[in-house]
């Protein structure tokens, strides 16, 4: 029996800004700090020209609350003055999902 039930990914791409400026300490502690959330299920990023950050989330509340903590509302608005030349925010529901992994 399959005990999938969907969930919520939220996808950030950003076009950084030039140099640091305090981010990779910001980015670190929002990634511990998103991860004792309650609703929260994951988090994965990668980035190259683009950064791409994907959290997971078992409700839209959940997602809400997360956007309104306190620290977070800081670090976003921090990214909005020095760190972003742009960003878009994506909120999907999760309806499937499949994965494969190579045996050893």
């Amino acid at each position: 029996m399959n005990n999938f039930r969907p969930y919520y990914a939220v996808i950030f791409t950003t076009q950084r800004t030039e140099g640091d400026h305090g981010y990779k300490e910001m980015a670190s502690r929002m990634e511990t700090l998103a991860a004792s959330q309650p609703g929260f299920l994951g988090f994965e990023t990668a980035r190259s020209d683009i950064g791409i950050s994907v959290s997971y989330w078992e409700s839209l509340e959940a997602i809400t609350q997360w956007k309104n903590n306190a620290d977070h509302l800081e670090a976003q608005r921090l990214g909005r003055e020095k760190w972003y030349q742009w960003y878009h925010l994506r909120i999907c529901r999760i309806e499937r999902e499949y994965n494969f992994q190579r045996p050893d």
